[in-house]
């Protein structure tokens, strides 16, 4: 019984696939009424489709390649400090009074973004880089930029050395200026 069953099943798929390629008896009128306008087939369908066989041949070729180029830009973004990091540093300190006053030094032209922690900008019109060194510099911005534009941190496009340098890389911040650094300097404490 489920022999007859599968092979009715299996007929009953294959007669429509035969049905398509019998020619259809067509009588005059409706042989008038497709010379009409109303001869267009709805949605695209073709009045004379391919053999059931044809579509599955074309459905079986590969696909036309086509070429994609991708071109990658990656832009780091540095935020401010957290309280939470800064409290870290200085709890890596040894426990001594605290100095209160700060040497500048001078430093190289070129810092490693990936060892930036975090900013600050201060009211001298610098910016506070915090480091993972446990180091602070001070970056003197170009004469037209103002270092409070970049409180809530900057972007900059990651060069390939991936060092951010003096007068050659563009520090974007979020509020839309646009400055290159001047000079780098770090801060070193000096005892009393």
């Amino acid at each position: 019984m489920k022999r007859i069953i599968a092979l009715l099943t299996l007929l009953a798929l294959l007669v429509p696939l035969f049905a398509l390629q019998l020619p259809a008896p067509v009588s005059a009128q409706d042989a008038h009424s497709r010379n009409g306008p109303q001869s267009v087939l709805p949605l695209g369908f073709d009045q004379n489709p391919g053999s059931p066989f044809e579509l599955l041949d074309d459905a079986r070729r590969p696909a036309t390649q086509n070429q994609v180029r991708i071109e990658q830009r990656v832009i780091v973004r540095v935020s401010p400090a957290p309280p939470r990091a800064r409290t870290q540093m200085m709890a890596d300190l040894p426990r001594r009074p605290l100095p209160r006053n700060f040497e500048e030094e001078e430093y190289g032209d070129c810092i490693e973004v990936a060892e930036i922690v975090g900013i600050q900008p201060t009211s001298d019109n610098r910016l506070l880089f915090f480091t993972s060194g446990n180091t602070v510099l001070a970056a003197t911005l170009g004469e037209s930029c103002v270092a409070r534009a970049f409180y809530s941190g900057f972007y900059v496009e990651r060069s390939e050395d991936g060092r951010l340098c003096v007068a050659r890389d563009q520090l974007q911040s979020r509020a839309g200026a646009s400055c290159q650094v001047a000079e780098f300097t770090r801060l070193v404490a000096v005892g009393q």
